[in-house]
């Protein structure tokens, strides 16, 4: 394409396009929200530009002449061309199709992401979803998945990284096994409190010491004494009365026969980051989900 043959300005062809289409200066002038004259002045300055008329005048009515006619053809299809970038640019084209692959922790797919796709499903029907519920980190640079949704911020440069909020989370137990352990203080002696963790590991202890709790170590008898891979598993455990376990206050406190253990301390803050791949910039699809899950995660269910 030689671009250096390309003089004229958009706005100039734009309303001689609306001119043509609207049939008078007036409507045309009301359609694009400018004055009369002012419609007038960019016709002519077209007309002026290409040395040809594009109308012929009658009082107040306008005829396209010939070369109006020809140049009208052209221009439709620019106009036509500007509304599909419009709207692509804006995300509000209706025929929005594909697939996307969301991956999160399971504890996050099944709590956070139905109000998500909910919105989803009413904004972008035409986009399926997979939902890949794991705790292992998918490798979004080789194409695993497309988003996730991650406690930790992503390391990688290309990656495009968004913080959400901070979730608050507690230690929560039924009400029988904290009537059954006597419900301890956060320093009295805890060696003989079953605590449920994701892994076996000084990660959750870490974090537990941090609130304030006189944790046992993981060599004690009553440190971490059920580890389960999914959030979903340890959260059965701690409903069946096993222990203590880690849940976001929004999700736990909703449920009956669940409490807070050491209500007055402190929560756990834990982030929430919507990670997504490069191609969030170029890609409408990946863009339109990106957005409803930044909307909707940012809210408290």
């Amino acid at each position: 394409m030689k671009w250096t043959s390309i003089t004229f300005d958009w706005n100039l062809a734009r309303a001689f396009l609306v001119t043509a289409q609207e049939g008078s200066f007036s409507a045309a002038s009301r359609a694009l929200g400018l004055t009369q004259p002012t419609l007038g002045r960019q016709v002519a300055a077209l007309e002026q530009h290409f040395d040809v008329a594009l109308f012929e005048r009658t009082g107040r009515r306008l005829t396209l002449t010939a070369s109006g006619r020809e140049l009208l053809d052209h221009v439709q299809a620019m106009g036509e061309a500007a509304t599909q970038i419009s709207l692509t640019a804006s995300g509000h084209a209706q025929s929005v199709e594909g697939h996307v692959c969301i991956t999160a922790t399971d504890g996050l797919a099944a709590n956070l992401l139905p109000p998500a796709l909910k919105m989803l499903r009413q904004s972008a029907p035409g986009i399926t979803v997979e939902i890949i519920a794991s705790t292992d980190v998918q490798d979004l640079k080789h194409r695993e998945a497309d988003i996730a949704i991650r406690h930790v911020r992503p390391t990688q440069g290309d990656l495009i990284a968004k913080f959400i909020r901070n979730v608050s989370m507690r230690l929560y137990a039924t009400t029988a096994y904290l009537d059954q352990i006597g419900r301890p203080g956060p320093q009295d002696d805890l060696t003989q409190v079953s605590f449920i963790g994701y892994e076996r590991s000084n990660t959750l202890i870490d974090r537990l010491v941090d609130m304030g709790l006189n944790m046992p170590s993981l060599a004690d008898q009553g440190a971490l004494r059920i580890t389960c891979q999914t959030e979903a598993v340890a959260w059965a455990m701690v409903q069946n009365g096993l222990g203590l376990g880690v849940m976001p206050e929004e999700v736990a406190d909703r449920v009956q026969g669940i409490e807070r253990a050491f209500p007055r301390l402190a929560p756990m803050a834990v982030p929430i980051w919507l990670v997504a791949h490069r191609e969030l910039r170029t890609n409408r699809r990946i863009r339109i989900v990106f957005d409803a899950l930044s909307e909707t995660l940012a809210d408290k269910i």
